[in-house]
C-alpha cells in the first residue's frame, strides 16, 4: 500500500506541484486577491523567510496590519523591517518563545485572522525541552495550541479565518493516533513530517464542525523553493531545484484564502490548492480513519496542551 501511495503521489506532484502552478493561474480571477484589507489584523506564525514571509509581504501590500510570530527574534525584526520598507504598512513581530499563551490574548486582541505557517522536519527523532518529539511538537501540537488560545478572540469577529499551510505528502498517510510521537520502530522524518500533515488536515475538519463562526481551511503550497526545503531535504532540492515554484507561487493559495471575499462562499474546513478545493485522499489509497479515531486525535491533543500548560506555568 505505501508503495503505490508514493508512487501514485509522486507522480501527481510532479504533475501538480510544480510547473502545475502556470496553467492552473490561468483560471485566477485577479480581481480576487487585488482588496485593500486595511483595518484587518493578521497572525503568520514562522514568518522570517519561505512560504510565511512572501504570505505576510503581500498581506501588508494590501493594507493589513501584519504580526509575525517566529522562532529567532532578531530574524523577525530583519524580516519586519523589510516588510515596512517593501510595503510602508504597519508589522510587529514577537518571538515565540518570550509569549506566554495569555500574553498572546493581551497583544493579539484585534487579530481577525489567524496563518498558521510554522513548519519543522529533521532527519533524527529529536525532543524538545519539554520531552516532546520535535516534529509532532511545532506541526501538530503547536498548531492546536495556538489556534485553541486565539479561539475565544476570534469567535467575536466578523469573517474570522485560521489558515494553516500543510502539505501534500500527507496524502501518503493514513492518521495513525497510536504513536503520535513516533518512539516505535525506525524514525522516518520525511513520514513523520507527512503524518502531521494528516493530523493537520484532521484538526482543521474538526474545528470546522465545532467553531461555525470562524472559516477554517487548510492548503498545500506546492513544491517551492523555500530554505526549509533546502536543508531539510537536501537530496529533494537537488534533483527538483529547477523545477520548483518560487516562495511567491507557494503563498499565493494561502493570500487568496487571507483576502478574497470568495472563500467563504465555499464550506468551511476544505483543503486547498492553487485556490480550488481538492481531496484529501488519494484514490485507492485506503488512507481514510474512523471517526473515532480523528475525535480521539483531539482529545489527546487537549491532554497534552493541559499538560504544557502546567508544565509551563510551573
Amino acid at each position: 500500500v505505501s508503495w503505490y501511495r508514493n508512487t501514485v503521489w509522486f507522480v501527481k506532484g510532479l504533475r501538480e506541484y510544480t510547473s502545475g502552478y502556470k496553467p492552473a493561474s490561468k483560471h485566477f480571477n485577479p480581481a480576487d486577491v487585488e482588496v485593500n484589507v486595511s483595518g484587518r489584523s493578521f497572525l503568520v506564525t514562522s514568518a522570517n523567510s519561505g512560504i510565511g514571509k512572501a504570505t505576510a509581504k503581500e498581506i501588508a501590500r494590501r493594507g493589513g496590519t501584519v504580526h509575525l510570530l517566529c522562532q529567532n527574534k532578531e530574524r523577525a525584526e530583519v524580516t519586519k523591517g523589510e516588510i515596512v520598507t517593501e510595503t510602508g504598512n504597519h508589522v510587529s513581530s514577537f518571538s515565540v518563545f518570550c509569549l506566554l499563551l495569555e500574553r498572546l490574548l493581551f497583544l493579539f486582541t484585534e487579530v481577525v485572522l489567524q496563518i498558521n505557517n510554522a513548519g519543522c522536519m529533521v532527519n533524527n527523532r529529536e525532543l524538545t525541552e519539554d520531552g516532546l518529539e520535535k516534529i509532532f511538537a511545532t506541526n501538530t501540537l503547536g498548531t492546536y495550541i495556538l489556534t485553541t488560545a486565539l479561539l475565544p478572540l476570534l469567535e467575536k469577529k466578523a469573517d474570522a479565518r485560521v489558515i494553516t499551510v500543510s502539505s501534500g505528502g500527507m496524502l501518503v498517510q493514513k492518521l495513525n493516533i497510536s504513536d503520535l510521537q513516533s518512539g516505535n520502530g525506525t524514525f522516518d522524518g520525511t513520514m513523520v513530517y507527512a503524518q502531521n500533515k494528516r493530523q493537520q488536515v484532521v484538526l482543521t475538519e474538526q474545528r470546522a464542525k465545532t467553531h461555525r463562526n470562524i472559516h477554517f481551511s487548510v492548503m498545500h503550497p506546492g513544491w517551492a523553493d523555500t530554505p526549509t526545503v533546502r536543508w531539510s531535504i537536501p537530496g529533494f532540492y537537488q534533483k527538483m531545484k529547477d523545477m520548483l515554484r518560487t516562495e511567491a507561487q507557494g503563498a499565493d493559495t494561502v493570500v487568496w484564502l487571507a483576502v478574497s471575499s470568495e472563500v467563504t462562499k465555499l464550506p468551511s474546513g476544505l483543503f486547498f490548492q492553487d485556490r480550488q478545493p481538492v481531496p484529501t485522499h488519494l484514490p485507492l489509497a485506503s488512507t481514510h480513519s474512523p471517526p473515532e479515531d480523528e475525535e480521539k486525535l483531539m482529545e489527546v491533543l487537549e491532554e497534552f496542551s493541559q499538560k504544557f500548560k502546567s508544565t509551563s506555568s510551573g
